[in-house]
């Protein structure tokens, strides 16, 4: 279940994430220009009724995801022990790759991408995948945790210092 709420309308940050799945599986299989991307499916594929605070955030996940695609795959590659990316299903490793793209550079709360990408999982991919995707998430999350943890504490001594 997920923590966003959703409206009336589809435009809701979930869909956002899930056309921002489909150009990133479409620029995966045909290794296709960003823009072309982008353009292409809102053009073509893309539900007419989503308003543009909707698209805009789609495309920033695609683009931004696309753009760090070498750092975000490293990080992926850390935890999927025996699996190389290469190897993943197209939509597996492109639900790891915009997940990991929310957990380092989106505000988003780590719970919430990976409750968000396992829904999208269980849409588009399969239970397995989804056992799959939470698992390398959750170690992807706990690492992110302590590597943030020692710098917490130096802030909170400079502060506690300071008073």
């Amino acid at each position: 279940m997920s923590f966003e709420k959703e409206g009336k309308s589809s435009g809701t940050r979930r869909k956002a994430r899930e056309c921002a799945l489909q150009m990133l599986f479409a620029a995966d299989v045909v290794k296709n220009s960003l823009e072309f991307s982008t353009n292409d499916y809102w053009n073509e594929l893309g539900d007419e009724d989503f308003d543009e605070k909707t698209k805009a955030f789609a495309n920033d996940l695609v683009l931004g995801t696309l753009e760090h695609s070498a750092s975000i795959d490293d990080r992926i590659r850390t935890r999927a022990e025996h699996w190389r990316i290469e190897r993943m299903a197209v939509v597996d490793r492109n639900v790891l790759r915009l997940a990991v793209y929310e957990f380092l550079y989106q505000d988003t709360p780590h719970t919430v991408v990976i409750n968000e990408a396992l829904e999208i999982a269980r849409r588009f991919s399969t239970f397995e995948a989804t056992q799959f995707i939470n698992g390398i998430l959750d170690a992807i999350k706990l690492d992110l945790e302590k590597a943030s943890a020692p710098e917490a504490e130096k802030a909170d001594g400079k502060s506690n210092a300071s008073a």
